[in-house]
């Protein structure tokens, strides 16, 4: 049915339902029995009523509804368009037809009104009632679905199993819920009973033969999932979940509502969202360089800044591959951005400069260095080649040729470093700081924790080697870690350029630290499997330069806030600028090379306190310092 007719149809309906209303309150007002004068000065109304009526029907836009989804705000269209019509028509009545008085008595408006939005109401709401309640909510066949989360959540859910129960898989239907509120024990929520607390799955799912679980609670923590995941754990259903509205609006999922649960549901904090389209107009008609653009944050960044128009964007990187494969991917996506491809090595200053000379970027994200901690405790030189010579490279760059903001890339290793890739981003840390002090270009650095998904990283791994059917592999039982998904990171750098006004150290409150062997027990249950029984868990010992526990700040940092509540700002720390001139002498004279020892005493040039446990439970440089809601343990906010 096109739109025309559609909406003929709705005129015809409403011109039936009000003449049919005027009638009927005659007849209810007169117990059935009305006096044909009645009847023919409701003959003389009807009309011109009815005009009136679906003139107003249509200026209240009843016709550009959809009604299979009508709900309360329909209802209250209905309402005020009836009113609004009845006021129109009693005054036509009143003054113009029946000269002073009215035709009828008062009491047939009262009741017309009230027939009138009782009758469209209802043509209007059979649709959907229609849509949601042709087919039985109950079945003898098709998989039994167990819903967890009785609000708002719950109940869009439940709907959608009702109103579209032949789309969703394979002939699936809700049975209940699951809630733990206790005044919503013993309720129905769209006629399906809330069964009991989280605690009573495991005797639902047996007693029901439920098949699958949704969870459908996107605002709550993520510590809740994974005891929710833990409960659900063994009982032999299929494990679903309904994402927050956030994934829908950024594109992160499509408008399925219902996926598999991943590992970011279950990091146990709230994901940090910034106003990007308010943050980020510094980057739009502007030339951008992302270094390390090949990688995973490099990458993630170039397709975020593309999205806000840059007039050209520089992808610069080490490896021809990756740099080949983004700029293949950003071409597709964005066809009008304009992409520079540029196989250059940071710490090649020539190159570098010469870049900077032709393209003068206004903007400079250094995502470029090597993370890899173990890899760069064997490797030590180019850990502080690449870190601390390519940043210096860099921002010279950025500075000779006065780009007007220059964001580095840095790790929440760099806080109390006793790793060598630590060290050498703490460093890198100190060299931009150095920078803001004599430059007009505006430098800074954002730190962050791990990334899941990200190249080296510990999912990736553990999911090789579930796949592989085990071991997983954890170096301790205590090891914990703070983790962010990649567009978060990118988000945080992107609000960092545009807060940056000169050396600051920009720090996420990242909620509270995973367990990386709770994070492993959690992926291989999420994966189908049963942990120790199916797939073991192996402990390995901490590996050179690794901690236990990661922190956000030194202890003689703190920090500021920001315009973001979740966004702070170490307070700088005094350094030796001399020692740091120093070090970066010696380590840039032709032919350096370093071993670990060689590597650590000229870290200990800028850092006196850093020193690498190898093989040993981790000695902390330093006060343990972390994030809470409004004190940082011994920083008051």
């Amino acid at each position: 049915m096109n739109r025309i007719t559609r909406t003929l149809a709705l005129i015809t309906v409403d011109a039936v339902a009000v003449n049919a209303a005027l009638f009927l309150a005659l007849w209810l007002r007169f117990d059935g029995v009305i006096k044909p004068a009645y009847i023919n000065d409701a003959l003389r109304i009807a009309p011109f009523a009815t005009c009136i009526y679906i003139a107003s029907f249509y200026f209240f836009r009843l016709y550009n509804r959809l009604w299979q989804y009508a709900s309360i705000n329909e209802l209250l269209a209905i309402v005020t368009a009836t009113l609004a019509g009845s006021m129109a028509g009693v005054s036509l009545a009143y003054f113009r037809m029946a000269a002073g008085t009215f035709p009828l008595p008062r009491s047939i408006f009262v009741l017309w009104t009230i027939l009138i939005i009782a009758l469209v109401g209802l043509s209007r709401l059979s649709w959907r009632l229609f849509r949601e309640y042709r087919f039985p909510v109950a079945r003898n066949g098709g998989r039994a679905v167990l819903i967890v989360g009785a609000g708002d959540a719950g109940a869009m859910v439940a709907r959608e199993f009702r109103s579209r129960s032949n789309d969703y898989g394979s002939e699936a239907h809700p049975v209940g819920f699951v809630d733990d509120d206790p005044h919503k024990q013993g309720r129905t929520l769209y006629g399906l009973p809330v069964l009991g607390t989280r605690d009573d799955i495991p005797r639902l799912v047996e007693e029901l033969s439920v098949e699958e679980i949704v969870i459908a609670m996107p605002s709550v923590r993520g510590r809740v999932i994974r005891e929710i995941v833990e409960i659900c754990h063994g009982t032999g259903a299929a494990l679903r979940i309904l994402p927050g509205i956030y994934d829908l609006l950024d594109g992160t999922v499509k408008v399925d509502p219902i996926r598999e649960v991943r590992i970011e549901d279950i990091l146990g904090r709230e994901p940090v969202r910034v106003d990007l389209a308010a943050m980020a107009g510094y980057l739009a008609g502007e030339t951008v360089l992302v270094t390390g653009a090949g990688g995973s944050i490099g990458s993630e960044l170039c397709r975020q800044v593309a999205g806000f128009g840059p007039a050209l964007l520089i992808l610069l990187g080490h490896g021809e591959n990756s740099i080949y494969e983004i700029h293949q991917e950003l071409s597709r996506n964005f066809p009008d951005i304009k992409l520079v491809q540029a196989v250059v090595d940071v710490k090649d200053e020539a190159a570098v400069d010469q870049l900077f000379r032709k393209y003068k970027p206004a903007v400079v994200f250094h995502a470029a260095a090597h993370k890899h901690v173990p890899l760069m405790e064997m490797n030590p030189a180019e850990a502080i080649k690449n870190n601390v010579l390519g940043t210096r490279v860099v921002a010279r760059a950025a500075d000779k040729h006065r780009s007007k903001v220059f964001v580095l890339i840095s790790t929440d290793k760099a806080v109390n470093p006793t790793s060598i890739m630590g060290a050498s981003k703490r460093v890198a840390e100190m060299v931009v700081q150095e920078m803001a002090r004599r430059s007009k270009t505006r430098f800074a650095a954002v730190r962050f924790g791990n990334v899941l998904g990200s190249r080296g990283s510990v999912v990736p791994l553990f999911q090789r080697q579930i796949a592989a059917g085990g071991p997983v592999t954890v170096t301790h039982p205590e090891m914990t870690r703070y983790f962010m998904t990649i567009p978060e990171a990118v988000q945080l750098v992107i609000q960092a350029g545009a807060l940056v006004r000169g050396g600051e150290i920009f720090v996420l409150d990242m909620g509270e630290p995973v367990k990386i062997v709770d994070l492993a027990r959690s992926m291989i249950i999420l994966s189908g499997y049963e942990p120790e029984r199916d797939i073991e868990i192996v402990f390995t010992g901490i590996r050179p330069g690794e901690k236990l526990y990661e922190e956000i700040l030194t202890a003689g940092e703190g920090v500021n806030a920001t315009s973001h509540e979740r966004i702070f700002i170490a307070r700088p720390e005094e350094f030796d600028a001399a020692g740091l001139e120093r070090f970066l002498w010696l380590v840039s004279q032709p032919g350096w090379r370093a071993d670990m020892a060689g590597g650590e005493e000229l870290l200990r040039l800028v850092l006196p306190g850093f020193r690498v446990e190898k093989g040993q439970e981790l000695v902390q440089v330093g006060e343990v310092v972390s994030f809470g809601k409004e004190v940082i343990r011994g920083h008051a906010l």
